[in-house]
């Protein structure tokens, strides 16, 4: 039986790699994985210790033939699915025209919102330790606070939306995103100003919880969880959508506006 990697295997480096080497390493893996993939977990968790002298130390007394880890990390599992939307209006667009038998019981596990959770508390640890990795780099931790607090802010209006009151829905999320996104946002809007009327649907979204993924000066990328809760004239009763949401707020003129953002469902 072949020996469990340890986490210098993780991070790719040599036992003996200096600490700018595994800063340079971890750095590198974890910049194009999403914050729900399972290697950028362990790869977030490997850089914690060995970044540590006092971890490191107590870490390589025990392992010394790099027989095991403290925890076997998963490294091979495939990333969790997720697609980029520039806006909420492509997938509402299809959501819409779901069967009216389609239930909110159907749709919600009871286990969602404890995995949601704890999610969001991986996020949380993964942003504090991308802010003491980082270092100068990582920009003011109070500065990360106040665009997790406008992300939370800019996802209610940027994705609920009213049949009825479409033009003053887009007016008010216009208003909190750079102009980069607003055009994407613009294009995509323009086919619920078509549709939605006819379909009658109305989308009303609340945040459950948020973390930060990651942060620099000017740039913070902030993981919402939300609950969606859409009508339209096929289901009078609500179809509960429940979404991970990640933003990415970008600082202009002393506000943080949304710059980007993606979304994919929980999976419960």
């Amino acid at each position: 039986m072949s020996d469990a990697p340890t986490w210098y295997d993780v991070l790719d480096v040599p036992r003996d790699a200096s600490t700018e080497e595994i800063r340079a390493a971890w750095r590198s893996q974890v910049a194009d994985l999403d914050p729900g993939d399972r290697r950028f977990d362990a790869l977030n968790r490997a850089a914690k210790v060995l970044l540590d002298p006092d971890a490191r130390e107590a870490y390589d007394l025990q392992h010394p033939a790099f027989t095991g880890t403290e925890e076997e990390p998963a490294t091979d599992e495939p990333p969790v699915a997720t697609h980029t939307v520039p806006g909420l209006t492509d997938v509402e667009a299809e959501r819409t025209t779901e069967p009216a038998g389609a239930s909110p019981a159907t749709r919600t596990v009871p286990g969602w919102l404890l995995a949601g959770l704890a999610v969001v508390a991986a996020g949380l640890v993964a942003a504090t330790l991308w802010m003491w990795i980082a270092g100068d780099d990582a920009g003011d931790d109070s500065a990360a606070r106040q665009a997790q607090v406008a992300a939370e802010r800019a996802v209610v209006p940027v994705l609920s939306y009213d049949y009825e009151t479409l033009a003053e829905d887009k007016s008010a999320a216009q208003a909190l995103m750079t102009g980069t996104y607003r055009q994407d946002y613009d294009k995509l809007f323009t086919l619920l100003e078509e549709n939605a009327p006819e379909t009658q649907t109305r989308v009303t979204t609340s945040v459950i919880a948020s973390g930060i993924v990651r942060a620099s000066a000017d740039r913070v990328q902030v993981l919402v969880f939300v609950d969606r809760p859409t009508t339209n004239k096929l289901s009078a009763d609500p179809v509960v959508y429940k979404d991970q949401v990640t933003l990415s707020m970008q600082l202009v003129d002393g506000e943080w506006l949304v710059d980007d953002m993606v979304t994919s469902p929980v999976q419960g």
